[in-house]
């Protein structure tokens, strides 16, 4: 019989725990602090982060993680998972709830390996794949010969029309003349909404199998802000840590294709997937994580996140005018989501110059390549910005003309000198680090205790 311990007994293990770490590790402690205390003074806008909610973070340092649960619930191969199988199962029915799927696996540690699990669940090494092509949006992982994903199998690239618009007739071309197996759909840097059902069409007229990837948009999925692949597509993948705001990991949904037989003709496609999540890619997953993940589950389909997920969109729209108000380009003229693409090259400026001297000023966006770019990916001709933790900080779209603001200043005092290096007048930097802090101040991350301007990491 299990001793009945009081509700007080977790939060003291955490707190004890940080307490240790502080007493016996001064060195890293200090690091994390000057971590917590950077991202709280910066206006955080990478597009593929989010400020996780703290109760999400504190199901990272569980004692889950000091337990081996190899398999699924109820079907381990250790002994101690009774509540371990009971959080994954959580997770799972908290998933399949969220986004009306009839199949979840929890385990996938990111979203590439879910995108890699998936492939090799219905793909033999040398079959051929359809994807977005990296320059144009996509991710490495739907062909790229940097991947594995475009190293085993032959990866056939689309990509976007002269408006910047997915093209969907030379997608449908290329299938016909190439045959896929499988097609992926879904992208990194694209600003527009994604024609699933199209995309259906053209994998069902070849007889392929559709991989719908939403990373980027899982949130505004489940908030009914962007339409849901989950029915359209064989397979949806997403990372949990983006836009749901939990658990950094992976997550494989299939909705109502789940009991379709596999191209083995014996398993189906969920039954494929469960074991190719394990035994064949992973081992013992991170229940850690996994709780997280239900965490986040939990979160996004609360009413609180309805009103986040809409400032997202309404933050991303009154971002992209601001830039364009400002005679910047924005690629595709606007955006559906979060994400917004700055033409930064048209203005002599590289996108890796852009990204570091913004990010000295505590702007913090990344470089990013633009289509039909000139430069290579590790200078970019832009850079791409988002909305999710702005949004966590409840700013309005009054705000996006302020940031843009800054931002435009910045980029007109970056004096070029080659592609790669840059100058930067000390007293610009200052003085819009200053307004960077004051904005933090006036608009906190919703969880975090104010920011302390004084103690700003350097």
């Amino acid at each position: 019989m299990h001793a009945i311990r009081s509700d007080d007994d977790l939060s003291r293990f955490l707190a004890n725990g940080i307490e240790r770490l502080r007493r016996d590790d001064p060195e890293l402690y200090d690091l994390l602090q000057k971590e917590y205390l950077r991202q709280a003074n910066v206006l955080t806008m990478v597009a593929s982060s989010s400020i996780a909610d703290p109760s999400a973070l504190v199901c990272e340092a569980m004692p889950t993680m000091n337990v081996t649960a190899e398999g699924y619930p109820k079907a381990r191969f250790h002994a101690g998972c009774r509540w371990i199988d009971e959080i994954e199962q959580l997770a799972i029915d908290r998933a399949k709830a969220a986004f009306g799927a009839c199949y979840a696996n929890v385990q996938p540690m990111s979203a590439t390996s879910a995108n890699e699990i998936v492939m090799f669940s219905v793909l033999e090494p040398g079959d051929t794949l359809l994807g977005l092509e990296l320059d144009f949006g996509g991710h490495l992982t739907h062909g790229s010969k940097a991947s594995i994903s475009g190293q085993v199998f032959k990866a056939v690239g689309y990509g976007l029309t002269r408006d910047e618009r997915i093209d969907y007739e030379q997608a449908e071309r290329l299938a016909k003349e190439h045959r896929p197996k499988l097609i992926v759909c879904g992208t990194t840097a694209y600003p527009r909404q994604i024609d699933w059902a199209r995309f259906r069409a053209i994998a069902d007229a070849v007889g392929a199998y559709l991989l719908a990837d939403i990373t980027h948009i899982a949130g505004l999925v489940v908030a009914g802000l962007h339409p849901s692949p989950v029915d359209h597509a064989h397979f949806t993948t997403t990372c949990t840590h983006k836009q749901l705001y939990g658990g950094r990991g992976g997550l494989i949904l299939i909705g109502k294709d789940f009991q379709k037989t596999g191209p083995d003709g014996k398993r189906t496609l969920a039954e494929l997937v469960q074991k190719k999540v394990f035994p064949f890619f992973q081992g013992a997953p991170n229940q850690s994580a996994i709780a997280a993940k239900a965490r986040g589950f939990a979160y996004v389909v609360s009413p609180e996140f309805q009103k986040v997920a809409m400032r997202i969109v309404a933050l991303s729209n009154a971002l992209a005018a601001a830039f364009m108000k400002k005679g910047h380009r924005v690629i595709t003229g606007g955006t559906d989501n979060h994400i917004v693409v700055v033409d930064v090259f048209k203005r002599g400026i590289t996108g890796v110059n852009a990204e570091k001297a913004l990010e000295e000023c505590g702007l913090v966006v990344n470089k990013n390549r633009i289509p039909y770019d000139v430069n290579p990916p590790t200078v970019t001709s832009g850079i791409r910005l988002g909305t999710n933790g702005l949004a966590i900080r409840q700013m309005e779209p009054g705000d996006m003309v302020e940031c843009v603001e800054l931002i435009d200043e910045v980029l007109a005092g970056v004096q070029q000198l080659n592609e790669r290096e840059y100058n930067l007048d000390s007293k610009l930097r200052a003085r819009i680090e200053g307004k960077v802090l004051e904005l933090c101040q006036r608009r906190p991350i919703r969880t975090y205790p104010a920011p302390q301007l004084a103690t700003r990491a350097a």
